[in-house]
Protein backbone atom coordinates (compact mmCIF):
# COMPACT_ATOMS: atom_id res chain seq x y z
CA UNK A 1 0.00 0.00 0.00
CA UNK A 2 1.24 3.47 -1.21
CA UNK A 3 0.40 6.85 0.61
CA UNK A 4 1.48 10.11 0.32
CA UNK A 5 4.02 11.55 2.59
CA UNK A 6 3.08 15.61 3.87
CA UNK A 7 5.56 17.74 5.54
CA UNK A 8 4.03 20.31 8.27
CA UNK A 9 2.99 22.58 6.01
CA UNK A 10 0.63 19.79 4.73
CA UNK A 11 2.41 20.24 1.52
CA UNK A 12 3.88 16.68 -0.42
CA UNK A 13 7.25 15.27 0.20
CA UNK A 14 6.93 11.86 -1.66
CA UNK A 15 5.14 8.86 -0.92
CA UNK A 16 6.06 5.66 1.28
CA UNK A 17 5.00 2.11 0.85
CA UNK A 18 3.06 0.59 4.15
CA UNK A 19 3.30 -2.95 4.56
CA UNK A 20 0.00 -4.55 4.30
CA UNK A 21 0.67 -6.94 6.92
CA UNK A 22 0.41 -4.44 9.45
CA UNK A 23 -1.84 -1.65 7.91
CA UNK A 24 -4.29 -3.65 5.72
CA UNK A 25 -5.43 -6.38 8.56
CA UNK A 26 -8.93 -7.16 8.40
CA UNK A 27 -10.47 -4.90 11.38
CA UNK A 28 -12.27 -6.86 13.65
CA UNK A 29 -14.08 -4.96 16.63
CA UNK A 30 -13.94 -7.98 19.33
CA UNK A 31 -10.53 -7.92 19.24
CA UNK A 32 -9.93 -4.06 19.54
CA UNK A 33 -12.66 -4.22 22.35
CA UNK A 34 -11.07 -7.08 24.52
CA UNK A 35 -7.53 -4.90 23.94
CA UNK A 36 -8.92 -1.43 25.24
CA UNK A 37 -10.93 -3.37 27.91
CA UNK A 38 -7.28 -4.90 29.25
CA UNK A 39 -5.81 -1.63 28.63
CA UNK A 40 -8.57 0.66 30.84
CA UNK A 41 -8.43 -2.57 33.36
CA UNK A 42 -4.29 -2.75 33.72
CA UNK A 43 -4.28 1.10 34.26
CA UNK A 44 -7.09 1.22 37.42
CA UNK A 45 -5.32 1.72 40.54
CA UNK A 46 -7.17 -0.94 42.98
CA UNK A 47 -6.63 0.92 45.99
CA UNK A 48 -10.35 1.13 46.84
CA UNK A 49 -10.43 -0.20 50.73
CA UNK A 50 -13.29 -0.28 52.89
CA UNK A 51 -13.13 -1.80 56.59
CA UNK A 52 -15.01 -5.17 57.17
CA UNK A 53 -15.86 -6.81 60.45
CA UNK A 54 -12.67 -7.97 62.15
CA UNK A 55 -11.05 -4.44 60.95
CA UNK A 56 -13.28 -1.65 62.95
CA UNK A 57 -12.44 0.08 65.91
CA UNK A 58 -14.72 -1.86 69.26
CA UNK A 59 -14.77 -4.12 71.99
CA UNK A 60 -15.35 -7.71 71.23
CA UNK A 61 -17.69 -7.78 74.70
CA UNK A 62 -20.50 -8.85 74.20
CA UNK A 63 -22.97 -6.09 74.49
CA UNK A 64 -26.03 -7.50 76.44
CA UNK A 65 -27.36 -10.80 78.14
CA UNK A 66 -28.32 -13.29 75.20
CA UNK A 67 -31.96 -13.83 76.74
CA UNK A 68 -34.19 -11.49 78.38
CA UNK A 69 -33.76 -8.39 77.25
CA UNK A 70 -36.04 -7.76 74.70
CA UNK A 71 -33.50 -7.33 71.84
CA UNK A 72 -31.80 -9.70 69.18
CA UNK A 73 -28.79 -11.49 70.37
CA UNK A 74 -25.34 -9.37 69.74
CA UNK A 75 -21.90 -10.72 70.11
CA UNK A 76 -20.39 -7.59 69.50
CA UNK A 77 -21.65 -4.04 68.05
CA UNK A 78 -19.40 -4.38 65.35
CA UNK A 79 -21.73 -5.85 63.36
CA UNK A 80 -22.67 -4.86 59.42
CA UNK A 81 -26.52 -3.69 60.56
CA UNK A 82 -24.67 -1.70 63.78
CA UNK A 83 -24.25 1.74 63.15
CA UNK A 84 -20.04 2.08 62.79
CA UNK A 85 -20.17 -1.76 61.92
CA UNK A 86 -18.11 -3.09 59.48
CA UNK A 87 -19.34 -3.67 55.79
CA UNK A 88 -20.04 -6.67 54.40
CA UNK A 89 -18.10 -7.59 50.65
CA UNK A 90 -17.16 -4.68 50.45
CA UNK A 91 -14.09 -3.76 47.68
CA UNK A 92 -10.91 -4.36 49.07
CA UNK A 93 -7.28 -3.66 47.78
CA UNK A 94 -6.65 -5.69 44.42
CA UNK A 95 -5.75 -5.68 41.07
CA UNK A 96 -7.99 -5.11 38.17
CA UNK A 97 -5.75 -6.43 35.59
CA UNK A 98 -7.07 -8.89 33.28
CA UNK A 99 -4.69 -11.09 30.99
CA UNK A 100 -4.74 -11.00 27.24
CA UNK A 101 -2.14 -13.22 25.38
CA UNK A 102 1.01 -11.29 23.56
CA UNK A 103 -0.03 -12.08 19.90
CA UNK A 104 -3.67 -10.85 20.70
CA UNK A 105 -2.15 -7.54 21.97
CA UNK A 106 0.36 -7.34 18.65
CA UNK A 107 -2.86 -8.23 16.52
CA UNK A 108 -5.14 -5.14 17.98
CA UNK A 109 -2.73 -3.16 17.33
CA UNK A 110 -2.36 -4.16 13.75
CA UNK A 111 -5.97 -4.02 13.23
CA UNK A 112 -6.39 -0.40 15.33
CA UNK A 113 -4.10 0.93 12.65
CA UNK A 114 -5.38 -0.46 9.91
CA UNK A 115 -8.74 0.74 11.09
CA UNK A 116 -7.29 4.51 10.31
CA UNK A 117 -5.54 4.00 6.43
CA UNK A 118 -9.00 1.98 5.69
CA UNK A 119 -11.46 4.72 6.88
CA UNK A 120 -8.53 7.54 5.23
CA UNK A 121 -8.32 8.54 8.72
CA UNK A 122 -4.16 7.81 8.31
CA UNK A 123 -1.45 10.98 7.87
CA UNK A 124 2.09 10.43 6.81
CA UNK A 125 4.61 13.12 8.14
CA UNK A 126 8.23 13.51 6.98
CA UNK A 127 8.94 14.81 10.29
CA UNK A 128 7.04 16.48 13.35
CA UNK A 129 9.81 18.81 14.74
CA UNK A 130 9.55 22.71 15.19
CA UNK A 131 11.70 25.70 15.34
CA UNK A 132 10.24 26.86 19.12
CA UNK A 133 8.39 26.11 21.76
CA UNK A 134 5.41 28.70 20.54
CA UNK A 135 2.23 26.78 20.15
CA UNK A 136 0.45 29.18 17.50
CA UNK A 137 2.69 28.22 14.49
CA UNK A 138 1.97 24.63 15.52
CA UNK A 139 -1.58 24.95 15.34
CA UNK A 140 -1.15 27.09 12.11
CA UNK A 141 0.45 24.14 11.01
CA UNK A 142 -1.68 21.66 11.92
CA UNK A 143 -4.70 23.49 11.43
CA UNK A 144 -3.91 23.15 7.71
CA UNK A 145 -4.95 19.27 7.57
CA UNK A 146 -7.94 20.05 8.63
CA UNK A 147 -8.57 17.51 11.91
CA UNK A 148 -10.19 18.63 15.41
CA UNK A 149 -8.84 15.42 16.96
CA UNK A 150 -5.50 13.74 16.25
CA UNK A 151 -2.65 11.24 17.34
CA UNK A 152 0.48 12.34 16.39
CA UNK A 153 3.02 9.20 16.69
CA UNK A 154 6.96 10.33 16.51
CA UNK A 155 10.04 8.21 16.48
CA UNK A 156 11.56 6.66 19.22
CA UNK A 157 12.37 10.56 21.03
CA UNK A 158 9.96 13.15 20.56
CA UNK A 159 11.13 16.87 19.42
CA UNK A 160 11.04 18.93 22.13
CA UNK A 161 10.02 22.17 20.95
CA UNK A 162 7.30 19.94 19.08
CA UNK A 163 6.00 18.38 22.44
CA UNK A 164 6.21 21.69 23.85
CA UNK A 165 4.36 23.56 21.00
CA UNK A 166 1.19 21.05 21.29
CA UNK A 167 0.75 20.73 24.90
CA UNK A 168 -1.78 23.07 25.35
CA UNK A 169 -3.98 21.42 21.61
CA UNK A 170 -6.70 20.49 22.90
CA UNK A 171 -7.67 16.66 21.48
CA UNK A 172 -3.94 16.57 19.82
CA UNK A 173 -2.44 13.88 21.96
CA UNK A 174 1.87 13.39 21.27
CA UNK A 175 3.75 9.76 21.80
CA UNK A 176 6.46 8.42 20.63
CA UNK A 177 6.54 5.25 18.37
CA UNK A 178 7.16 2.78 21.74
CA UNK A 179 4.13 4.39 23.60
CA UNK A 180 1.81 3.84 20.62
CA UNK A 181 -1.58 1.85 21.56
CA UNK A 182 -5.20 0.67 20.95
CA UNK A 183 -6.40 2.86 23.11
CA UNK A 184 -4.88 6.67 22.04
CA UNK A 185 -5.37 5.01 18.82
CA UNK A 186 -9.09 4.50 18.49
CA UNK A 187 -9.86 7.71 21.06
CA UNK A 188 -8.64 9.88 18.38
CA UNK A 189 -10.21 10.80 14.91
CA UNK A 190 -6.86 10.92 12.88
CA UNK A 191 -3.79 9.35 13.26
CA UNK A 192 -0.81 10.88 12.74
CA UNK A 193 2.55 8.75 12.08
CA UNK A 194 6.05 10.24 11.38
CA UNK A 195 8.53 8.13 8.50
CA UNK A 196 9.97 6.96 11.34
CA UNK A 197 7.30 6.08 13.43
CA UNK A 198 6.32 3.51 10.22
CA UNK A 199 9.20 2.28 10.26
CA UNK A 200 8.96 1.98 14.17
CA UNK A 201 6.16 0.31 14.19
CA UNK A 202 6.76 -1.98 11.25
CA UNK A 203 9.95 -3.32 12.82
CA UNK A 204 8.17 -3.89 16.20
CA UNK A 205 5.23 -5.86 14.65
CA UNK A 206 6.07 -7.90 11.42
CA UNK A 207 6.74 -11.89 11.84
Amino acid sequence: MKIAVKNLENKAAGEITLDDAIFAVEVRNDILHRMVNYQLNKRRAGTHKVKGRSEVSGRSQKPWRQKGTGRARAGDLKRPQDRGGGIVFGPVVRSHATDLPKKVRRLALKMALSSKASNGKLIILDEAKAKDHKTKPVAEALGKFGFESALIVGGKDIDVNFARATANLPRIDVLPSEGANVYDILRRDTLVLTKEAVNDLTEKLKG
